[in-house]
């Protein structure tokens, strides 16, 4: 088995499972946006901390800068990233903000190289644009005002923030730690965000089915799959991990299908095997070395305190 196999899966499972999202997010369209998302965050954070206690890991001895860093994440990944995408549906289509901020494959692929100080993969950048075409056929491309793509683009930096950020972070504190804090740090931006721009009628319980809603979002859409995708960015590498996100709307089209929800048509389908095509052109491109032969590269992945919890047992095996 490929040594990127197993975090390939992860990556794939963590954006189908973001994809996933658009299904049940119909059942709570009449709950408060911010606010929800608020709960969600808070749901997910509760239950990863839960998880790092339990495991006893090691104290991660935050510095001003790691803190920084986790703070620039809760703001610009997720607190920023969904007042955008809110604002964006004012003023644009579904269809037309799924393509900009499907674009993401792309910048990580140019991107996600220069923050590791290598040179852009011709094969990955090469994959990554079939991935984002594939995603925005599947989306539909759409239409909007100046005013809905500059929002888009806001959304579409904020998802980027939300994986270059945490590079630095996951050699550190590990993929779970990278997913609680900040889900945490976002929950009062939120909140704030919430009664600033739904006002504070928005601060109400959900009924039973949002409740069902919100907990599918804060398990699986957000702990299970944040900690899958981290976990993946850091052992693949910014730009191949990348490659993955363009299997959101795949998760979105797969589940309106099973749900009986709607009908995939022939762009869906097009959509969805140019997305896979990328993928797998891009996964064929050899990982490349670290630099100057230090660890934490995408063949060599930094040891976390995550990864020294299990090494004791890993010795035992060999």
């Amino acid at each position: 088995m490929s040594s990127s196999t197993v975090p390939a899966a992860g990556a794939a499972a963590a954006m189908l499972l973001v994809g996933t999202s658009t299904a049940v997010s119909a059942t709570i369209a009449d709950y408060p946006v911010l606010g929800g998302q608020a709960l969600r965050y808070a749901l997910a954070a509760a239950i990863l901390l839960a998880v790092v206690r339990h495991r006893r890991l090691p104290r991660a001895g935050l510095t001003p800068r790691d803190f920084l860093l986790l703070l620039a994440l809760a703001a610009t990944g997720l607190a920023a990233f969904n007042v955008f995408l809110v604002e964006a549906t004012r003023h644009a289509s579904p269809a037309m903000i799924g393509t900009v901020v499907g674009a993401i494959p792309i910048v990580l692929a140019l991107v996600g190289p220069l923050t590791e100080r290598r040179r852009p993969a011709p094969r990955t950048v090469g994959a990554a644009v079939v991935v984002t075409l594939g995603a925005a056929v599947a989306a539909g491309l759409g239409g909007g005002s100046l005013h809905g793509v500059l929002l888009s683009l806001g959304a579409l930096v904020g998802e980027v923030a939300f994986s270059l950020l945490a590079l630095p972070l996951l050699s550190k504190l590990g993929p779970l730690r990278v997913a609680a804090y900040p889900a945490a740090l976002a929950v009062p931006m939120l909140l704030a965000a919430s009664v600033l721009l739904e006002g504070t009628s928005s601060l109400r319980l959900p009924t039973p089915t949002e409740a069902a809603a919100f907990g599918y979002l804060g398990v699986l859409v957000t702990a299970t799959a944040f900690f899958l995708w981290y976990d993946a960015l850091r052992r693949l590498g910014a730009a191949r991990a990348g490659l993955f996100a363009g299997l959101v709307p795949v998760g979105a089209l797969v589940t309106t299908v099973v749900l009986g929800l709607g009908e995939a048509g022939v762009a869906d389908v097009a959509g969805a095997l140019l997305v896979t095509t990328g993928v797998l052109i891009g996964m064929r491109q050899p990982a490349p070395t670290d630099v100057e032969g230090q660890a934490g590269g995408p063949d060599r992945p930094a040891r976390s305190e995550d990864d020294e919890q299990r090494a004791p047992a890993s010795a035992e095996r060999k």
